[in-house]
């Protein structure tokens, strides 16, 4: 397939991709919304969980894809909530640094184990090999786009 075939190919993923994004949002808000969390908290709240450690919202923002501010929106509404704490950073003096609090982690946890029963209902009747290849082409074309 020549360079010319695969862009029409190639727009016919991203609008695929962008519609998938749209249902997994509304997937997300309706898991969450038991623990009162949208999709976008969820988000920040694996951010911190798969870091393993403080984070700032510069670093949410940049694992997430999302805006700083749209974090620190986020992160500012979340610490009201007690799902999220701050502290100092020996490294900057005016970026805080983020982690979640025992509640943050417990809505996690909980969270996490919802979507892993729906992973498996989701990925029924699909192969291994699929989705691994779905997997590695995304990461692909993401490592193309955000250079």
């Amino acid at each position: 397939m020549s360079d010319a075939q695969k862009g029409p190919v190639f727009t016919e993923i991203v609008l695929e991709v962008f519609k998938l994004g749209g249902l997994l949002v509304s997937e997300g808000d309706r898991m969450g919304s038991e623990y009162g969390i949208t999709s976008a908290r969820w988000k920040i709240l694996g951010a911190l969980s798969l870091a393993g450690e403080p984070q700032t919202v510069p670093q949410i923002a940049g694992s997430m894809g999302l805006t700083r501010q749209a974090v620190q929106r986020l992160v500012d509404a979340m610490q009201k909530d007690n799902l999220l704490l701050f502290q100092d950073n020996p490294g900057h003096k005016r970026a805080k640094l983020i982690r979640l609090s025992d509640l943050g982690k417990t809505v996690y946890s909980k969270l996490y184990d919802k979507q892993s029963g729906w992973a498996k209902t989701c990925s029924a009747g699909i192969t291994q090999a699929e989705l691994e290849t779905t997997l590695s082409v995304l990461e692909r074309i993401s490592g193309t786009i955000d250079r």
